[in-house]
């Protein structure tokens, strides 16, 4: 930070020359020049001309100037302060989901050993079709079915395509869309499970790890195993 202190003017008398309570952090605040404010407003009162001496009022404005860009900063190293506490408070929670079993919202969940797993919330009784799309984004499997209305409801793809061949594991993105008996669309949820395998903590919030894919922990809706 810059030596270079604000240029005041007044005749008020100079507050008592104690500074304990004022935090200096090697000049990082305001308060670390607070010295140097006040020698260069005693220099100015020792030298104002009598006949047109300084402005009362610009000299206490300049004083409440100083202190509230002073209270800014204090405010700025408390927020600092909370988010250093709320980040660490994320990694430890985070590092708490490793080796468990996650339903998170998303809709790409891993193939593996002939089995990929979603669950659906659909609001309504409707007609549900649902697209399996690999990650080259092509679309290996279709089906049409009809749905009850009702939360987790669980759809189970045993990895075959349309034609019945078995495809490779790996990730597989479901694209479910919906219509009630008139027509009309109905939005459909689409979550997925699987084991936390991995927690990335350089990254705010921190990432979590399922069937390859990362989530934020605000993203788990619940924990099952």
């Amino acid at each position: 930070m810059a030596n270079a202190s604000p240029i005041v003017s007044g005749t008020t008398p100079l507050p008592p020359k104690d500074t304990a309570s004022i935090s200096s952090k090697n000049g990082s605040t305001l308060a670390g020049n607070f010295q140097s404010f006040l020698t260069l407003l005693t220099t100015q009162l020792k030298n104002q001309n009598p006949l047109d001496p300084l402005d009362t009022n610009q000299f206490t404005q300049q004083l409440v100037q100083f202190a509230g860009v002073e209270q800014q900063l204090k405010t700025n190293e408390t927020l600092a302060a909370l988010i250093a506490v709320q980040q660490s408070a994320q990694s430890t929670q985070a590092l708490g989901f490793i080796g468990r079993v996650a339903v998170v919202n998303g809709d790409t969940a891993a193939l593996s050993n002939g089995a990929a797993n979603w669950n659906l919330d659909i609001p309504s009784d409707c007609n549900l079709n649902v697209s399996i799309v690999n990650s080259a984004g092509q679309t290996v499997f279709s089906g049409d079915y009809a749905a009850n209305a009702g939360q987790n409801h669980s759809f189970t793809w045993d990895g075959k395509d349309s034609s019945g061949a078995l495809r490779p594991d790996g990730s597989y993105k479901l694209i479910a869309t919906a219509t009630d008996g008139q027509g009309k669309a109905v939005g459909v949820s689409t979550h997925v499970q699987g084991k936390v395998s991995s927690v990335d903590l350089t990254q705010s919030p921190p990432l979590l790890t399922i069937n390859g894919q990362t989530y934020t922990v605000s993203q788990i809706t619940s924990i099952i195993g």
